[in-house]
């Protein structure tokens, strides 16, 4: 029939059309992918994006509030290499009881960076202070600290130095510590980098190292792995210059040496397959924060919060109420 077959050409007509924009706007953005599956995980979680002047910095974070009011706020800190989307596997399993507010750290993500910057530990506990004191806060809501690998020594030095701003801490596969000798700590020790990502080779041993769980590890098809590369290629610099700071500077154990101060209902979480932050750290983190509860999961990797984001999650609930009792 000729209108059948006018509205079928019309069709393929517009289907071709698509197809050639959708391949224009991924050669000039081909992060596109991956900014699109981000957004897709931060609406799942019900989160939102935000935007805080705080210090010296502007932050970007994601946010989701919590149904009632006073409830606590949780604040989650990500690690080396990371951003706030590292988080969201655990936000979406994190039911409405909590206010949670997952920034990306000032020079990752999308987070402001300042050329001659100092992000090491001790500059980002200071920047973690004062976005902590710009959060409004409602009377009453504890604030719970939740910090990874990096994010955790950051947040164990902010809960030691300023611990009337946080009531609660977790510490997950946290750096900060010196722990039993591995490939990674060898590798950062003589001034390399064994995140680097420079090929396709070594993007595929970057989520080797980070992840144990096969399940877990994110897909990253072409063109976004194209992307993926090149974008961290162009942070090489930059990565260098922080890992030399927390991985080899004289603040490289600070986090650890600073958790004698801290007094807070802690948590302390490892992976027994952890191959960047060695299991050996959480016992050195314990013994300096003798009231920390200490959860080891099986079957994972540096990822606890994205491999095994159900089990954080109970640990959590069980952090949050065990600081409620005291």
């Amino acid at each position: 029939m000729p209108g059948v077959r006018r509205i079928v050409k019309t069709v393929a007509a517009l289907a071709a059309v698509f197809v050639v924009l959708s391949a224009l706007w991924l050669w000039r953005d081909p992060m596109l992918l991956v900014r699109a599956d981000f957004a897709r995980q931060r609406i799942a979680a019900g989160l939102s994006l935000e935007r805080l002047q705080a210090g010296d910095h502007r932050w970007v974070y994601a946010e989701r509030k919590a149904a009632k009011a006073g409830a606590p706020t949780l604040v989650m800190i990500h690690g080396f290499t990371g951003s706030k989307e590292n988080w969201y596997p655990l936000a979406q399993r994190l039911s409405g009881d909590y206010r949670l507010v997952i920034p990306d750290l000032p020079g990752w993500g999308a987070s402001e960076r300042q050329a001659d910057a100092d992000y090491g530990f001790v500059a980002q506990s200071a920047r973690l202070s004062a976005f902590l004191a710009a959060l409004a806060r409602e009377p009453g809501s504890p604030l719970v600290l939740l910090g990874h690998s990096m994010g955790g020594g950051i947040a164990a030095l902010t809960a030691a130095d300023h611990p009337q701003q946080v009531d609660r801490l977790g510490l997950f596969d946290a750096a900060g510590v010196r722990f039993a000798d591995n490939r990674f700590g060898t590798e950062v020790l003589a001034g390399k980098n064994p995140f680097a990502v420079r090929d396709q080779a070594s993007l595929q041993r970057y989520l080797d190292t980070v992840f144990h769980d096969d399940a877990a590890k994110p897909s990253i098809p072409w063109p976004a792995s194209t992307a993926v590369i090149g974008w961290r290629k162009r942070q090489a610099v930059f990565e260098q210059e922080v890992l030399d700071r927390i991985g080899r500077s004289e603040e490289r154990f600070l986090p650890g040496d600073r958790a004698a101060s801290i007094g807070q209902p802690t948590l302390l979480l490892w992976c027994r397959q952890d191959a960047v932050i060695d299991p050996s750290a959480m016992a050195l983190y314990a013994e300096r924060i003798p009231q920390a509860f200490q959860v080891m999961l099986d079957g994972c990797g540096h990822m606890s919060i994205m491999e095994r984001p159900q089990d954080v999650a109970e640990a959590v609930r069980y952090l949050v109420a065990e600081g409620e009792t005291r």
